[in-house]
């Protein structure tokens, strides 16, 4: 009986165990059980292999990226992959497997951490309204919507657009942020008044007058005369009325 017994508990020996960090005190362990190879890869080799890591630390985990690297029986890296922990309490174990396709037969694993310097995540930002130039820490990514690729870190979203004031957005990324996010920005109250055409041209200046069947605006300075059956919707902004020159007040006789 016993001599069956040790095949059986040599079969749950793990392949590593790895702690990380390597200096200092350790904060997880991983412990990667034996490579189990996967059929039908050509001259690619597919393998499995059952991967734990437990939270030695007295902290959660947040979110942390880890690239394990492969290596064969003369020490020739033949393979990565990458590895996430998202949200694991102390002392907390979590268990996955993680498939990787190598070049050869792996016999031994390293692992490293992401640095989150380089951590890229997407997100979409969209403005109201639509259509505004986006500049991404003043660089020109486009008009909105728009979907950008931002670092962790502290960013500034840019918006312009003709007939509104322009604004700025301040945009901060954490090392635990995940893709996918959305920023919406107003835009300022319009700086000029807006015709809107019925072939969905917009003219931004200032109405002078409406008389009749005749629109005028002064675009850039210009007047224009718009036909009124050509025009969809005008929108007017709020202007301050001009202050009168009044007589001083007559002292009290």
């Amino acid at each position: 009986m016993l001599l069956l017994a040790v095949p059986a508990l040599a079969k749950d020996v793990p392949l590593q165990t790895i702690d990380w960090p390597a200096d200092g005190t350790a904060v997880v362990r991983f412990t990667f059980g034996k490579f189990k190879e996967l059929p039908g890869m050509g001259n690619m080799h597919a393998y499995v292999m059952d991967t734990t890591a437990q939270n030695l630390s007295p902290r959660r985990i947040g979110n942390e990226e880890f690239k394990v690297y492969l290596f064969d029986k003369n020490k020739v890296r033949i393979g990565e992959d990458t590895i996430g922990l998202s949200n694991v309490g102390p002392g907390e174990t979590v268990k996955f497997e993680t498939t990787v396709t190598t070049s050869g037969a792996p016999t031994s694993v390293t692992l490293e951490e992401i640095p989150q310097a380089t951590k890229m995540i997407t997100m979409t930002v969209n403005s109201t309204p639509q259509g505004a130039m986006l500049k991404l820490d003043g660089t020109e990514v486009g008009t909105t919507p728009r979907m950008i690729t931002v670092g962790a870190g502290r960013h500034t979203l840019i918006f312009t657009k003709e007939g509104f004031a322009a604004g700025t957005f301040p945009l901060e990324i954490s090392r635990n942020d995940v893709s996918g996010g959305t920023v919406s920005f107003e835009l300022g109250a319009s700086a000029f008044d807006s015709i809107e055409m019925r072939d969905g041209t917009v003219l931004n200046g200032d109405l002078v007058s409406i008389e009749g069947m005749d629109v005028e605006i002064r675009v850039g300075g210009v007047l224009q005369h718009v036909d009124r059956n050509k025009i969809k919707r005008v929108m007017l902004v709020v202007r301050s009325a001009p202050v009168q020159d009044l007589p001083a007040a007559a002292a009290n006789q």
